[in-house]
């Protein structure tokens, strides 16, 4: 008998244990290219109807998370894969979207950043144990960049894990610097950046600045090497090609940029102005590929709409395929995919504004891939019989 208890507690024990193993994010991470194929498909709804400034995170378990906020910030969850979605959480009442959500894949936390007002102005992070359905406000620690400046978080795209490399499980999350506020007079003294957390996001480090003033409401993302891709917004008229989006590359896990370039496929906003605007970017959980998607407007209007998803597969340096998502008013957006093994897996979600509120389109790559060439590169000829002459 007490062979069979000791039997009974090993087993006890060993399914505690695999179970806090999944909880911090030790299972899989990336999968297969499979799932994202097949018959293609495409659905939208829309997920709030007030507010502005949307995000989108998935969680471990493959819960889809939606934020959207400009006085107080607001979650909702689904538990389908964005089928169905639960009703409005509040995270922080007053509060901002800043920056939207990270999730931490080593402990399977969520953190979300708000700040009390449009910026400068106190930011305060807000972690969840519960995937989304519990708040908690912690101390937050940020140290300034090598110019002394501490960053704030608002409207850049989600943050990531890492998951390569010597920093891998590193909390990574563009940021930006406001100098003495968002006016024309100061944008020559804005610039991006990044924060990043290796303490599962009790205090943070400010990476150095962007390569280029002018910026900010940024993007990035790990490439299968390591390597981060960082991706922005331009606001500046005086900045050359002041309407495409600029990119930039990290060999040190988002301390440092290099590599700038001018992203000319890419729009940043409307093209009558260099004003901008916010877009998304992902890259899909697939083992050994560098499939990124990047959404934003695309239009010749004087007004934001058309909001389309442009696909590399090559880790950011051509983006020969694009798709409209929206035909209508659209604005700002954020882009996540699926977590392979769970109801999110295959998925790809976009958040992003339309009247009234936000809209969630969720689709696959094979839906993807019937977009129209954008002429920057080629297809993988695995993929172009898909795509439409």
């Amino acid at each position: 008998m007490f062979c069979r208890f000791l039997l009974s507690a090993v087993l006890l024990f060993s399914a505690c244990l695999l179970g806090t193993a999944t909880l911090r994010g030790e299972n899989k991470l990336e999968g297969p290219l499979a799932p994202f194929l097949g018959e293609a498909r495409f659905e939208k709804q829309q997920v709030f109807k007030k507010e502005r400034h949307p995000n989108i995170a998935v969680a471990l378990d493959g819960t889809v998370l939606v934020t959207l906020g400009n006085s107080r910030l607001l979650v909702r969850r689904s538990s389908d894969g964005g089928k169905t979605f639960g009703p409005e959480i509040a995270i922080a009442d007053p509060g901002i979207q800043s920056g939207g959500l990270t999730v931490d894949e080593t402990t399977g936390d969520v953190l979300a950043f708000t700040e009390a007002k449009h910026p400068p102005a106190e930011l305060s992070i807000y972690r969840s144990r519960d995937r989304g359905k519990t708040w908690k406000k912690q101390p937050t620690k940020i140290a300034p960049d090598t110019l002394g400046n501490t960053p704030s978080m608002h409207m850049n795209e989600h943050g990531i894990t890492l998951r390569h490399g010597e920093h891998k499980g590193r909390l990574l999350r563009p940021a930006r610097f406001y100098a003495e506020g968002n006016r024309p007079d100061q944008y020559a003294n804005h610039y991006t950046t990044a924060i990043y957390s290796d303490d599962g996001g009790k205090s943070w480090q400010t990476s150095d600045p962007f390569p280029e003033n002018g910026t900010g409401e940024a993007t990035l993302a790990e490439l299968s090497d390591g390597k981060i891709y960082y991706n922005s917004r331009c606001h500046w008229d005086q900045n050359p090609k002041s309407t495409r989006r600029r990119s930039a590359m990290s060999d040190d896990g988002g301390g440092s940029w290099s590599d700038f370039d001018v992203v000319e496929i890419l729009p940043d906003g409307c093209q009558h102005t260099s004003y901008g605007c916010m877009g998304g970017l992902v890259r899909l959980p697939i083992a050994g590929r560098d499939i990124l998607l990047f959404s934003n407007i695309d239009t010749e209007a004087e007004h934001r709409d058309r909001v389309t998803v442009w696909a590399s597969f090559d880790g950011g340096t051509t983006w020969p395929l694009k798709r409209l998502i929206e035909p209508g008013r659209s604005a700002y957006s954020s882009l996540n995919a699926g977590r392979p093994g769970t109801p999110s897996e295959g998925w790809i979600y976009i958040h992003y504004e339309a009247l009234s509120g936000s809209k969630l389109a969720r689709f696959n790559l094979a839906w993807l891939l019937e977009g129209e060439p954008t002429g920057d590169g080629d297809v993988p000829a695995e993929f172009s019989r898909s795509a439409k002459p």
